[in-house]
């Protein structure tokens, strides 16, 4: 049978405004289709890169929504000197050692950030780990803190940090050489302060005076430099890592990174390939989660400071750092109280780093709050009855938040404090 052929009615002509607007939301539509699709091809090459180690005790838990996580965030993250898988360009030394291991907690209402660095040196007791292999490792009794990776991998760096400081960390993360080097370059580079040259010729790093903008292998190289800064020891390698840290915070708020979806994937995925995380960070919305609740603390309410310790010991430890017990036990105690906490003056940046001469001039603002907060530290440390490290002064109209002035002991700075790296003095 032979259909007829479908005849049409002559249709009209559409008017350019019309069919400007059809195209308009033809474009829209596939604009919304391709980025749903992108972003469910985004998670998932992410997620199936990422190696993950399941934390003592550890459940999968559940996935949150693509905002900031609810709640406070105690977060280790964990730099490891090892080689394995990380090119020829580092060596070939064997071993899996802690090169950095950190703490971040940021407050339950997202008001404040701490980041305490822990030397590498710091002589602690390990409790007893689990064997990746099987079983469990003994306790130790007193070990430099940065065996813990060889000894039992990131869980066993978790549980000495939580046997330290009393807090419980649900995340995790190990970063490897090449990580930092991806994500140093993902944020397109950090500006760094030199008061005095650098020159270590163990990491080859050699910055002259002046700014520089790191990134890639020199990014690397400054962070792990400890020969090259201060005195030479790691606690001045700590201070100077501040200098890095601080200017990186800066860098990212001011860019918005933290409001770009595409740049923050862009940082998950930089760091993908060579981190190992925890379960609970084995999505990328929660690695998103986290950032965003950094997202709108002010500057001067994130704090690094390094973990309290003397050089002053002997006998087999003789030259490592041991834990001043009681100054820690003032920070780990605002920190599990959620409360900020500032350092006993603006000048107290460790060996590594000093206050920037030539700051820019638009941090004069804050600087009044930041002698305030130094005059109220001092005043209660000469005189505990004051009462003057209740509280940080207010600026925003709010009522002022509950703050910790911290012992002498603890150096460190905020991320609204413009500092340098001080070169080789010794």
């Amino acid at each position: 049978m032979t259909h007829p052929i479908a005849r049409h009615g002559r249709q009209k002509t559409p008017k350019p405004i019309a069919l400007i607007a059809r195209f308009v939301g033809v474009a829209a539509a596939v604009v919304a289709v391709s980025g749903a699709a992108f972003a469910g091809y985004a998670t998932w090459s992410v997620s199936s890169e990422v190696q993950t180690v399941a934390l003592a005790g550890e459940t999968e838990g559940v996935v949150p929504q693509i905002d900031a996580i609810d709640g406070g965030v105690n977060l280790l993250l964990v730099g490891s000197d090892s080689r394995a898988g990380q090119g020829d360009a580092y060596g070939d030394t064997e071993g899996n050692l802690n090169d950095v291991t950190m703490l971040m907690h940021i407050a339950e209402d997202h008001s404040s950030a701490t980041v305490v660095s822990f030397p590498r040196d710091l002589v602690v007791p390990i409790p007893s780990c689990p064997d990746p292999a099987g079983g469990s490792f003994d306790a130790m009794s007193a070990q430099p803190i940065n065996v813990t990776l060889s000894y039992g991998g990131l869980p066993c760096t978790v549980l000495t940090v939580e046997a330290l400081t009393g807090l419980s960390i649900p995340f995790a993360a190990e970063i490897q050489f090449n990580g930092v080097i991806e994500m140093s370059n993902a944020v397109g580079g950090v500006p760094v302060c030199v008061v005095d040259p650098i020159d270590d010729e163990y990491t080859g790093v050699y910055l002259e005076t002046g700014t520089h903008t790191l990134q890639g292998a020199d990014a690397l190289g400054f962070l792990r430099t400890r020969h090259g800064v201060g005195d030479g020891s790691d606690l001045g390698r700590i201070s100077s890592q501040q200098v890095f840290l601080s200017s990186l915070v800066r860098t990212v708020k001011s860019g918005e990174t933290l409001s770009d979806f595409g740049r923050l994937y862009g940082l998950a995925r930089a760091a993908s390939g060579n981190m190992v995380l925890s379960q609970s960070l084995a999505s990328p919305d929660t690695l998103v989660s986290i950032a965003l609740a950094l997202k709108d603390i002010d500057l001067e309410k994130v704090t690094f400071v390094a973990y309290p310790g003397s050089t002053d010991g002997d006998g087999d430890y003789a030259g490592k750092v041991q834990p001043l017990y009681d100054d820690a036990d003032v920070l780990f105690a605002a920190i599990a109280a959620d409360q900020p906490v500032v350092t006993a003056d603006p000048a107290n940046t460790g060996v590594g780093a000093m206050v920037d001469p030539n700051a820019p001039a638009a941090t004069a603002e804050s600087e009044p709050a930041a002698a305030d907060v130094a005059a109220s530290a001092a005043e209660a440390a000469t005189d505990p009855s004051s009462g003057a490290a209740d509280a940080t002064p207010d600026t925003s109209g709010n009522a002022a938040a509950a703050a910790t002035a911290l012992p002498q002991s603890i150096t460190g700075q905020t991320a609204a404090e413009y500092t340098c790296s001080k070169g080789n003095d010794y």
